[in-house]
């Protein structure tokens, strides 16, 4: 049974096989990870999850500006399966929900089930509608956010946006 747990730096070794089967670049969707973040060192992974834990609160980090966002890490079995971020204002370009999930979990319905999730911290939040951005030719993501209750908007560009009303 997967769980939504927050970032810590005992699943080290966990994130470290599921990085390394995406391949190399920074291609985790909803685990905010930047070209800045050491990942591969114990001391650079604690710090890069101490800064996700910080976004989390901005009473903690006040310097962590308009990037506040919780973080949470599907968990199955021990192994992390996917990520998926909450951020608490609107980014244009990633919109408010991004999630990944790893190639070999996918397809399981990991995804629309962090969403689902993740939708309901939103409205402990009081967020009225959440948007999420995906790539056009993305099928399965797409397909895992109309699951959800997204609306595409029309005139999307490269990438599609859709709003989910909560």
């Amino acid at each position: 049974m997967p769980s939504l747990q927050a970032p810590t730096a005992r699943l080290h070794t966990a994130f470290a096989e599921a990085h390394q089967e995406w391949g190399p670049g920074l291609h985790e969707d909803g685990f905010g990870l930047t070209a800045d973040d050491d990942v591969e060192t114990a001391g650079g992974f604690a710090a890069w999850v101490s800064r996700l834990t910080r976004a989390e609160d901005p009473a903690t980090d006040p310097g962590i500006g308009h990037s506040h966002a919780t973080y949470r890490w599907m968990v199955e079995d021990s192994a992390i399966q996917g990520g998926i971020a909450l951020r608490h204002t609107l980014s244009e370009a990633l919109g408010h929900i991004g999630y990944g999930v790893r190639p070999s979990a996918r397809r399981r319905g990991l995804g629309a089930w962090a969403l689902t999730e993740m939708l309901g911290e939103a409205r402990a939040r009081g967020f009225d509608r959440v948007l999420l951005v995906c790539a056009t030719d993305n099928v399965g993501s797409a397909r895992t956010i109309l699951r959800c209750g997204g609306i595409l908007e029309p005139g999307s560009g490269p990438t599609d946006r859709y709003w989910i009303a909560l």
